[in-house]
């Protein structure tokens, strides 16, 4: 039965004409063997005293007898394939209509649509399941879109409302034009162009449409580079910056402009959550045939609920203190579609609020 529920609709024709045949075959047998012998004497016992020979009577017997032989396993053969077509119509047109119907909710915008498994055919239950994680992955493709959509409204009404407050202070004569008054409006100008750019690097990086141009490059040189990068804002921030690798000779593919963003936001983003006093080691080591880059801070760590969610876009662990910082919560979000653009992974551990975060890329060793 289990064989028969994973067998594919060509299997289930087959089958079908398979029975066809048989039930053909056996009835014919049947009919032949419990028919033909009584036909066969009646014809015989006709012919004592009858105009004839023996040999035509015998011939009229036999035809007789395999006429309605014939005739009844055509019958049966008939009712079969038809039995058996009716069966696969109803089964397969009623699956068709429910793909039909479930296409037609998710073209209209109801992505929460879920097909059952008709158990027609192995193709079915496939066109079925694929179905269904198309529909789920627009379903959440969808509810990511409208938080989008919610996220990128609350981003730009704080710098447009300070800056639309501003100015009508200033048309109103209700403020002078100071240095900090125009520092306040270059910091939310700043702010917008800053998400805007955010914004199209990932959808850029997302889409496949990035022109990465790769040289092999050492990994240590990559994490020398961004401490040097961030070294200034680390010693500012109170933070040590320490590079550690145990893979000198080891290479990889990178672009390397591309990738100084990479590690720039890894490291910016534990500058931001590691308090005075803290540490963030930039490490490299291989991992089988692929190179793995780390950046390990001594800062706030991450919930466990928050890790799984901590490369999407707008996602916040805590919303006011990063409100304070003044990220735009696409950072993360823009290093893993770069890591994937190199054909790469990252992921994010941590073992709770306290204990530190740490961020691993591999990517594959050149």
């Amino acid at each position: 039965m289990n064989r028969l529920a994973r067998a594919g609709i060509a299997a289930r024709l087959m089958t079908a004409m398979v029975l066809v045949v048989v039930s053909a075959a056996l009835t014919a047998w049947l009919v032949g063997g419990a028919v033909g012998p009584a036909l066969f004497h009646r014809h015989m016992l006709r012919a004592e005293g009858s105009p004839g020979t023996v040999v035509e009577h015998a011939e009229r017997a036999f035809a007789s007898a395999s006429a309605l032989t014939m005739a009844v396993a055509l019958t049966a053969s008939v009712l079969t394939a038809l039995l058996a077509s009716m069966v696969l119509a109803r089964r397969i047109g009623a699956s068709l209509g429910s793909m039909s119907g479930a296409a037609g909710e998710v073209a209209s915008g109801h992505f929460d649509v879920q097909l059952a498994r008709p158990r027609v055919g192995a193709e079915f239950d496939e066109l079925a399941d694929a179905f269904n994680a198309m529909a789920a992955r627009l379903n959440a493709d969808e509810a990511l879109r409208r938080r989008l959509m919610a996220d990128v409204a609350h981003e730009l009404r704080t710098p447009v409302a300070t800056i639309t407050a501003y100015l009508d202070a200033l048309e109103d004569g209700v403020t002078q034009l100071t240095p900090e008054t125009m520092d306040v409006l270059r910091a939310q100008a700043s702010r917008l162009a800053r998400l805007a750019t955010d914004l199209a690097e990932v959808a850029q990086a997302e889409s496949g449409a990035l022109n990465l141009h790769l040289h092999a490059a050492s990994p240590i040189e990559l994490l020398q580079a961004a401490a040097l990068a961030a070294r200034a804002r680390a010693e500012g921030s109170g933070v040590q910056l320490v590079v550690e690798a145990d893979c000198a000779a080891a290479q990889v593919c990178v672009d390397r402009d591309r990738f100084a963003q990479v590690l720039g936001n890894l490291v910016d983003n534990a500058i931001l959550h590691t308090p005075r006093g803290g540490t963030i080691t930039l490490a490299a080591s291989e991992a089988g045939a692929r190179v793995r880059l780390s950046v390990i801070d001594t800062g706030e760590g991450i919930p466990a609920e928050h890790l799984p969610h901590v490369f999407e876009r707008f996602y916040r662990v805590d919303l006011a203190r990063d409100r304070v910082h003044g990220g735009s919560g696409i950072g993360l979000a823009i290093v893993r579609a770069l890591v994937q653009a190199h054909g790469g992974t990252v992921s994010a551990r941590s073992d709770g609020l306290g204990a530190g975060s740490r961020f691993d890329i591999e990517l594959p060793a050149a």
